[in-house]
């Protein structure tokens, strides 16, 4: 999902929300949806799905993923034991992708995904090129030793867009984290109404 860097602050007013894995600006000084009549419409009452459909482009934006992914996503964590909308919220805070965000070695995720898609991450040791792959506990992540003094990831380690998770351990010296454990919902760093996300899908399952 490659987006423009307007386009992304487009789409962020329109959600009226910053996304920090979408981009490192902020829609702080003009938090209205984009378009001449946008500060009316941003004061009109949404309808139940207006509102949950808000929810889930949140997450698609935010994550880089399609609709077919999310509702891929969607109906596997239906089939797992626990909160639907917390398993799903586990499992795209634990694509490659993102935790090479939250490592702080790219400044938002379609700039992680770039350096995975590039062979800059290793997995376990091994190379890795797919952003979608899944991680689990115990996984380690290293950014390749030739990759190191790329100038992006050199700047997005000195002033990274968003503090190191809890969920990851940080080798400073080796350039490795580690997941210790799997992320809560509540680490996911900006606020989602999960809830009317799977109630959106519950309806079209």
């Amino acid at each position: 999902m490659s987006i423009q860097i307007d386009a992304r602050l487009k789409i962020m007013r329109s959600l009226g929300i910053d996304l920090p894995g979408l981009s490192r600006k902020s829609i702080e000084n003009r938090p209205h949806p984009p378009g001449q009549h946008g500060v009316n419409s941003a004061r009109r009452r949404k309808s139940e799905y207006g509102l949950a459909l808000i929810e889930k482009q949140k997450l698609r934006f935010n994550y880089g993923v399609s609709e077919r992914q999310l509702r891929t996503l969607m109906m596997e964590a239906r089939r797992k034991a626990g909160p639907s909308g917390d398993l799903l919220l586990q499992m795209l805070e634990c694509r490659l992708d993102n935790v090479v965000f939250r490592a702080g070695w790219a400044p938002t995720i379609p700039a992680a995904r770039q350096l995975v898609s590039h062979c800059h991450i290793l997995v376990n040791n091994k190379r890795a090129n797919i952003a979608s792959i899944r991680l689990r506990i115990g996984d380690e992540v290293t950014l390749r030793e030739r990759s190191r003094t790329i100038t992006l990831i050199d700047h997005s380690i000195e002033t990274p867009s968003l503090d190191r998770p809890e969920w990851l351990s940080y080798d400073p010296k080796t350039f490795t984290a580690k997941i210790t454990r799997l992320p809560e919902a509540d680490e996911v760093p900006f606020p989602v109404e999960v809830h009317l996300v799977v109630e959106h899908y519950a309806k079209s399952m």
